[in-house]
C-alpha cells in the first residue's frame, strides 16, 4: 500500500444551523490510520489534550465482547477532522434539503508523526482500541464527525459528549435480571444477586416475606431499605456465606427459588426479633441500615451455612435471634463494642470497618 494515498468513506452530510456533521461507516481496524488521540497532558503549566489515558482494563473487557459471538457497538464513535478533510456531494437527490449524500475524502499519509494526522477521536478511544487490539479480521462502526477549528473546539466537544450523566446504579441492578447477552464482568457477578434482590422485594408482605416492597429501587420508591446494602448482603453469602450452597460455581447460575427461601426464613426471624427496628428507615434504625443489613446478612452466613432450607426450621432460629435484643441498641441507647467502645446507637456508620466490628460483636453476643 501506498505511503500517501485517499481513503473515500460514503458519507452523509448533515446540517445543523451553520454547521454540519458527516456520519458514516468505517472498519473499526482503520481509524487509527486517520485519527489520533489527544492525550491530556501538560507542557510546563499549559494544559494540552483532553483525553485521559487508555483504561486496559476497559479496554480488555470491550475486547473479550468483541470476539464474542453476535457482538454489536451501536454507539457511533465522534471524530473530529481537520481541514484536510473534504466532502464531496454525490449529486444524488435527497427527500430533505438538510441532508447530502456523498464521500468524505481522507488524505492519509502513514509517514506523518501521530499528532498530525487528520482526525482527532473525541469519543470512543477505548472502544476504537479494543477494536485494534481484537482478534478481528474488521469489524465495521458507525462514526459521526465534524470539521473542527482547532484543540479548544474539539475539547468543547469532548466535554459535551461526555457530559451525560451516568445511569444511577440502581437502575442499572434493577435491568440486569432481565438482560440478555455479554455483559461486563462487574455487572455479570451482580446479575445473579439483583435477581434474588427483585423476587426478595416483589414477594407477598401479607404473606409474610420480609423484604417485600421495602427494597428502595427506581420503581419501588416508597422501599426504606437501599438496594445496594441488600445487593451487598446477598453478594457476600452467594460467594462466601449460606447461599453459596444454592449456586453454581462453574457458570454463575443458582436456585434462585431456595436462596428466596432461605432469605425470607432467617430475615423473617429477624423481622420477628426486632418488629419496631425493622419497620423503622435507616435514619431512625441501624437494622435497616446498611451496616445492620450486612452485619446480619453474616450473621445469617454463621449460623446457616451448609444448612438447607428444609431444615431451618429445625434449627430454632428463633431462640437463638433472641438472645441478641440485650446486646443490640438498634434504634436506642448505645453499643458496647468493648475496650472502652461505647457508641451511640447511631454511631454506626456503612463502612467496612464499621460493619466488620458489629459483625464481631453480634456474633460474639451469640456465643456468650
Amino acid at each position: 500500500m501506498a505511503d500517501r494515498y485517499e481513503l473515500r468513506l460514503p458519507a452523509l452530510r448533515i446540517r445543523q444551523g451553520p454547521q454540519f456533521i458527516y456520519t458514516f461507516g468505517v472498519d473499526g481496524k482503520r481509524i487509527h490510520d486517520f485519527a489520533t488521540v489527544s492525550r491530556v497532558h501538560r507542557d510546563d503549566v499549559t494544559l494540552q489534550g483532553y483525553q485521559r489515558p487508555e483504561v486496559l482494563s476497559h479496554i480488555k473487557a470491550i475486547r473479550r465482547y468483541l470476539e464474542s459471538d453476535g457482538a454489536m457497538l451501536p454507539n457511533a464513535v465522534v471524530v473530529a477532522f481537520d481541514e484536510r478533510v473534504n466532502f464531496e456531494a454525490s449529486g444524488m437527490v435527497s427527500q430533505v434539503d438538510y441532508v447530502t449524500a456523498g464521500e468524505l475524502v481522507i488524505p492519509i499519509d502513514e509517514s506523518l508523526p501521530e499528532d498530525q494526522k487528520p482526525a482527532w477521536l473525541v469519543d470512543g478511544q477505548q472502544r476504537s482500541a479494543a477494536i485494534r487490539d481484537a482478534d478481528l479480521a474488521e469489524f465495521g462502526v458507525a462514526a459521526v464527525a465534524f470539521i473542527a477549528r482547532g484543540e479548544a473546539e474539539q475539547r468543547s466537544q469532548f466535554i459535551l459528549v461526555n457530559n451525560t450523566k451516568p445511569l444511577p446504579k440502581g437502575l442499572i441492578h434493577e435491568l440486569l435480571p432481565d438482560t440478555m447477552g455479554h455483559l461486563p464482568t462487574a455487572y455479570a457477578r451482580k446479575q445473579l444477586p439483583a435477581e434474588v434482590l427483585a423476587r426478595l422485594n416483589f414477594g407477598n408482605r401479607a404473606a409474610g416475606a420480609p423484604f417485600a416492597g421495602r427494597i428502595a429501587t427506581p420503581t419501588m420508591a416508597e422501599g426504606y431499605i437501599k438496594d445496594n446494602s441488600v445487593l451487598k448482603m446477598i453478594e457476600n453469602s452467594l460467594y462466601d456465606g449460606a447461599l453459596y450452597q444454592y449456586r453454581n460455581p462453574d457458570d454463575g447460575t443458582g436456585d434462585v427459588d431456595q436462596m428466596v427461601l432461605h432469605l425470607n426464613y432467617f430475615w423473617t426471624i429477624v423481622q420477628l426479633a426486632f418488629p419496631e427496628a425493622w419497620d423503622l428507615a435507616p435514619t431512625k434504625s441501624r437494622l435497616t441500615h446498611g451496616a445492620g443489613i450486612q452485619a446480619m446478612g453474616y450473621v445469617m452466613d454463621a449460623l446457616t451455612d451448609g444448612v438447607p432450607t428444609a431444615e431451618l426450621a429445625g434449627m430454632n432460629l428463633e431462640k437463638t435471634l433472641g438472645r441478641l435484643g440485650e446486646h443490640c441498641a438498634w434504634t436506642s441507647g448505645t453499643w458496647d463494642f468493648g475496650e472502652e467502645q461505647v457508641r451511640r446507637w447511631n454511631g454506626i456508620q456503612n463502612t467496612p470497618n464499621d460493619v466488620k466490628v458489629l459483625t464481631s460483636h453480634l456474633l460474639r453476643a451469640l456465643k456468650k
